[in-house]
C-alpha cells in the first residue's frame, strides 16, 4: 500500500458563483439572495482537489483561460499541492463558469458555461501523458470532450493504471470511453439516464441498475446516494451498500467531487474497493457540514480523523 499514489485528473476547472437562497424564483421572477460566494470549482478541480488533501501526488490535466481568475486558479492549485504544469492557459478564451443555486435545505442547481473546457483536446492530454511519470490512477468526469477522456483513459492503462469515471453531467457514452473505463462512479439520477440510454434499464432500485449497467457496460459501479451512502456493483462479486454517517447538510455541492477524489486516492493507495467506498462515504458526508466546494473539504488534523474513524491509517 503506498500512501503517496499519483493520481491524473483528466477534466474540468469552473469558476463557482454560488448563490445561497431562501427560495428559487418561479420562471420570470427575481428574488433577492441571502447570501454569495465565489470560489474555484468544477469537477475535475475539486475531485483533484480532494485528492490531493489525502496525500496524492496529483497531476491536472486542464484548460483555464487567460482572464480575470487566471492568477486566482493559479494561487489555488498551489494552495491545495496540485501539480499545475498541464494547465493549458488560453488567449481569448474565457474560463469556465458554474453557475450554483443552494436552497436553505442545502440542495444544489447548478448551469455550467464550459468555457475554455470546451478546448481539452486529444493532443493537449497525449502530450501530458508523454511527458509525466505513469498513473497509479486516472480520473475524469463529463464536463470536458469524451474523446479528451478517453485519451488520458487510453494512456493510462498503457501505463497500467486504474481509470475511475464520474459521469456527470449526465450522457451517454461513447463507445471508445466506455472500453477504456474500470470504474463508473454515478450519482442517483445519472444511473437512471445512463441504465436507461444505454441499457434500456428502468426502475428505482438503484442496487438493481447498477448491475445491470456493470453488465451491460462490462464496468464495475459505485452509485452515490446522497443521505443514504453509496451502493456498489462489482462484477463477480456481491453487491453492497455502505450508509452514511448522520450530518446536518447544509450545502451538498462538491459532496460527489470528494467522493470521487477519495475514492480515486483510496484504490491507488491499495485499499480493498469496499474500504475505499466507506472512506470515501465518509469524507463526502464531512463536506455537506460546511459551505462551499473544495474550500469545504477538510484538511490537516480534522481529515486525518476522518481517515483514522474508518481504519485507514
Amino acid at each position: 500500500m503506498t500512501k503517496s499514489p499519483r493520481v491524473t485528473v483528466v477534466g474540468s476547472s469552473m469558476v463557482d458563483l454560488v448563490s445561497y437562497l431562501e427560495r428559487c424564483p418561479a420562471p420570470g421572477e427575481t428574488v433577492f439572495g441571502k447570501n454569495f460566494a465565489q470560489g474555484f470549482g468544477g469537477k475535475g478541480a475539486n475531485q483533484a482537489a480532494m485528492a490531493a488533501l489525502l496525500g496524492a501526488q496529483v497531476r491536472f490535466v486542464t484548460c483555464i483561460g487567460r482572464d480575470a481568475f487566471t492568477q486566482g486558479w493559479l494561487d489555488h492549485f498551489a494552495d491545495f499541492g496540485i501539480d499545475a504544469g498541464d494547465v493549458a492557459i488560453l488567449d481569448g478564451i474565457p474560463s469556465g463558469v458554474a453557475s450554483v443555486w443552494v436552497s436553505p435545505e442545502g440542495e444544489n442547481m447548478i448551469v455550467l458555461c464550459a468555457g475554455a473546457n470546451t478546448h481539452l483536446d486529444s493532443s493537449r492530454v497525449a502530450r501530458a501523458f508523454a511527458a509525466a511519470a505513469p498513473a497509479h490512477v486516472v480520473l475524469s468526469q463529463l464536463e470536458v470532450p469524451q474523446s479528451a477522456v478517453a485519451e488520458g483513459f487510453r494512456r493510462g492503462k498503457e501505463q497500467g493504471a486504474i481509470t475511475i469515471l464520474n459521469p456527470g453531467p449526465a450522457a451517454a457514452l461513447e463507445p471508445e470511453l466506455v472500453a477504456v473505463t474500470d470504474w463508473l462512479l454515478p450519482n442517483e439520477t445519472e444511473l437512471r439516464l445512463l441504465a436507461s440510454s444505454m441499457g434500456g434499464f428502468t426502475g428505482d432500485d438503484d442496487i438493481a441498475l447498477a448491475k445491470q449497467l456493470a453488465d451491460a457496460l462490462g464496468i464495475d459501479v459505485i452509485v452515490t446516494l446522497g443521505a443514504r451512502g453509496a451502493a456498489g456493483a462489482v462484477r463477480g462479486s456481491a453487491a453492497f451498500e455502505v450508509a452514511a454517517p448522520v450530518v446536518t447538510a447544509v450545502d451538498t455541492t462538491g459532496a460527489g467531487d470528494a467522493f470521487a477524489g477519495t475514492f480515486a486516492y483510496a484504490l491507488g493507495a491499495g485499499l480493498p474497493v469496499i474500504d475505499a467506498v466507506r472512506l470515501a462515504v465518509a469524507v463526502s458526508a464531512d463536506s455537506v457540514t460546511k459551505f462551499g466546494t473544495a474550500v469545504s473539504f477538510s484538511r490537516g488534523d480534522e481529515l486525518q480523523s476522518i481517515c483514522k474513524s474508518e481504519a485507514f491509517s
